[in-house]
């Protein structure tokens, strides 16, 4: 993978055709207007699965991460194998509710209303560097919230990786003040 200026990530052209002809579109899902960029043909192919843990697992080394966070759902897919590969932790970040114990919550605003994502309170130290991985990067507000709740636990953002980026709903702007110079690092755009 070569780094760009502005500290993102992309992945190598072979890399990024294995990924990218694996992802289906499905027209007028969930709703009509909508195409939905389904990533189980990825997940069912080991070799690129495998390929794409690895690409992820390199970047929480690179940046020196010491925790991973998965956002729910399909970011949980993706972040537990790369702890494992990198030899870190895993850590979910879920739906308000989903999470026993003493959590702390983030509300953010959808295009369609809101949302609460939640972390467990010690998950995160001061001193713990996470890497924040997903599967799509579309309007950025779960990655926002995220990358604010990371904060408030006292643990550095050591970046966001993703494996699509949805580049036509602006995600990538509206995360470049919460990134505070982490990085973005994103393995397909379209």
């Amino acid at each position: 993978m070569s780094s760009t200026d502005t500290g993102s990530t992309e992945a190598p052209s072979d890399l990024r055709t294995l990924l990218l002809d694996r992802i289906e579109d499905v027209p007028d899902y969930p709703k009509p207007g909508v195409v939905f960029k389904d990533i189980t043909p990825l997940l069912a192919d080991s070799g690129a699965f495998t390929a794409l843990v690895d690409a992820l697992a390199e970047l929480a080394v690179r940046h020196g991460a010491t925790k991973v966070a998965g956002l729910e759902a399909r970011g949980f897919i993706l972040a537990a194998p790369v702890a494992v590969k990198a030899g870190l932790g895993f850590v979910p970040v879920r739906k308000e509710g989903k999470l026993p114990g003493v959590c702390l919550a983030q509300s953010y605003e959808l295009e369609y209303g809101n949302a609460v994502i939640e972390v467990k309170q010690d998950s995160f130290g001061a001193g713990d560097r996470v890497l924040v991985v997903d599967d799509v990067l579309a309007t950025g507000g779960t990655a926002e919230a995220s990358l604010a709740l990371i904060r408030r636990t006292g643990a550095e953002v050591a970046g966001l990786a993703v494996l699509l980026e949805l580049g036509f709903l602006g995600g990538r702007a509206r995360l470049e003040e919460s990134l505070g110079g982490a990085s973005l690092d994103v393995l397909v755009t379209i």
